[in-house]
């Protein structure tokens, strides 16, 4: 590993130590997680790249029911019984 400082505002320490102390880790590992976290994201694409997806999904898909659209949440009641 490199070693390598960082500046922060008070409050994101403040968050930091919370975190870890809940995580039973250390600021560094709680920081080493966000950068994977933030990376990946920005690999796959992120925001942008989920609501094309969802897109292009919309409408690709039949159930059959005639008024979906006007009664979703009577459905959504019916199969969670309420």
């Amino acid at each position: 590993m490199v070693r390598t400082q960082i500046q922060l505002p008070e409050e994101q320490v403040v968050l930091l130590k919370k975190m870890a102390a809940a995580q039973h880790k250390s600021m560094a590992e709680i920081i080493r997680q966000a950068i994977d976290y933030f990376a990946k994201a920005k690999q796959a694409g992120g925001e942008g790249l989920r609501r094309r997806r969802a897109m292009a999904a919309a409408g690709r898909f039949r159930s059959g029911v005639k008024d979906l659209a006007a009664s979703h949440d009577s459905y959504l009641a019916e199969i969670f019984g309420e």
